[in-house]
């Protein structure tokens, strides 16, 4: 069994590094259209919401999924501490995708539970979405350069590693170039002209 693990953010505080063409209520509403679009990409499959916010809370409460409040912990913790939950609750596979992806479409398939699938940002820098095992103690490392780490955590672990090459994962909105990827009232912005998927790129590690 699989489940989707969204780490989200206090909407409030969401997204600062559009501080210079968004304002504060403009930056929230994005913040809470992204995450809605992820939580939507599961598709069916169990969702849960890791937050320290009693907002992203209710939010997450609304939308059928369920809350691992985690206050304090940072990302890369509070990632863990739900895989480990998750893996308590009898999912085999987490699939944990960030909270900022406008072209995501489907996560109900990602991954599989024999091995790590890791889907990196389009610089190849950030770890977009990861599918780990529930089980095997996958010590996740959040920040620049994630996504080498991750890699090298599948090595440690002697797991295969398949790598995700795929448009609509790699795009995030982090800086104001990035909302050219969604269509957003406050800036008058439209999506982005997209290419077509690339296929997916099998590695061992």
């Amino acid at each position: 069994m699989r489940a989707v693990l969204v780490p989200v953010k206090s909407f409030r505080l969401a997204k600062l590094r559009l501080a210079e063409v968004l304002d504060n209520d403009a930056r929230e509403q994005l913040a809470r259209e992204l995450a809605e679009i992820v939580v939507s990409a599961a598709r069916g499959t169990p969702v849960y919401v890791v937050c320290d916010d009693g907002s992203v809370a209710d939010w997450a409460t609304k939308r059928r999924a369920t809350v691992l409040y985690a206050p304090g912990l940072g990302l890369s913790a509070a990632v863990a501490a739900g895989v480990n939950h998750l893996a308590g609750q009898g999912f085999s596979l987490a699939v944990v995708a960030h909270a900022d992806l406008p072209l995501v479409t489907d996560l109900s398939s990602f991954g599989s539970s024999s091995q790590v699938t890791l889907a990196p940002d389009r610089r190849h820098d950030g770890t977009n979405v990861a599918a780990v095992p529930t089980r095997v103690g996958f010590r996740f490392s959040y920040g620049p350069g994630s996504f080498q780490r991750h890699l090298h955590e599948a090595e440690r672990l002697g797991l295969h590693c398949t790598i995700v090459e795929d448009w609509r994962l790699s795009a995030d909105v982090d800086v104001p170039a990035d909302l050219s990827l969604v269509a957003h009232p406050h800036t008058g912005t439209q999506p982005a002209a997209r290419a077509p998927t690339t296929p997916t790129t099998p590695t061992t590690s």
